[in-house]
């Protein structure tokens, strides 16, 4: 298994991270990546950059050390409706990744039927392309109901290699979650989670869960720029990096 477009992955501008994007581009390269998604978390996480970091990203280059950069956010699941930050929609717009995930800070669901509702509304989000993190065992959810709408929806789940490490007790709904999505033939990316350089290129516990249950390569959509690419220009996105290349 191969990832060379990581989908999820932290600057300084989120000041629990501690890497530039300088510098995160170049462990890239030394980690023999393709592409990187600078996705820092969005406004309603106490530590995160305001929306205008958001709308400045057009002046961080489109490549940098032979890495092609995408501009992306991680936004945060915020209630039961599954609304995320309220920035403005143009912002959301130009941007290439749109990851969405809960974190406790600025999160109100209690149990397993607010999350699951939580889920249902931020699938249901024409914005959102990424669900992330979403094994934790601290937000458990209706996994097939969800991974259901994810694939009529086309959202990627995303199996996250930090999980295994800072989330350990969401190792086994993570398996589960990629059962699922195995099961259905739903989309998913596997990425860093990186909050310094060098967990860049770094996916082996990942790889090993999935190696486990013979998870298809062909269902993990960041395995190359290209298959990225092609799976968002499904979902009618359109890359502004593309133009000028």
């Amino acid at each position: 298994m191969k990832i060379l477009l990581d989908t999820h992955t932290h600057t300084i501008a989120s000041t629990h991270a501690y890497s530039t994007v300088q510098e995160m581009a170049a462990q890239a390269r030394a980690a023999g990546l393709e592409a990187i998604a600078i996705t820092d978390h969005a406004p309603c996480l106490p530590d995160a950059p305001h929306e205008w970091h958001f709308h400045n990203l057009q002046n961080i280059p489109r490549i940098i050390d032979g890495v092609k950069i995408l501009y992306g956010i991680e936004a945060n699941i915020l209630d039961l409706e599954g609304n995320i930050d309220p920035i403005c929609e143009e912002i959301y717009k130009k941007l290439d990744i749109i990851n969405a995930s809960i974190h406790a800070p600025c999160y109100s669901g209690a149990d397993a039927k607010d999350h699951t509702s939580a889920y249902l509304g931020v699938v249901n989000n024409p914005l959102v392309d990424i669900i992330c993190h979403s094994g934790s065992e601290r937000f458990t959810y209706d996994y097939e109901k969800i991974i259901l709408l994810a694939k009529k929806n086309h959202k990627l789940m995303e199996i996250n290699n930090h999980s295994f490490f800072v989330r350990r007790g969401s190792i086994s709904n993570c398996k589960k979650i990629a059962e699922l999505c195995k099961k259905h033939e739903v989309g998913i990316v596997v990425s860093s989670d990186a909050h310094i350089s060098f967990d860049l290129g770094h996916y082996e516990r990942a790889f090993e869960m999935l190696r486990e249950i013979s998870f298809p390569e062909k269902l993990i959509m960041n395995r190359s720029l290209k298959s990225f690419e092609e799976y968002m220009s499904e979902k009618k996105r359109l890359f502004s990096w593309r133009i000028g290349e």
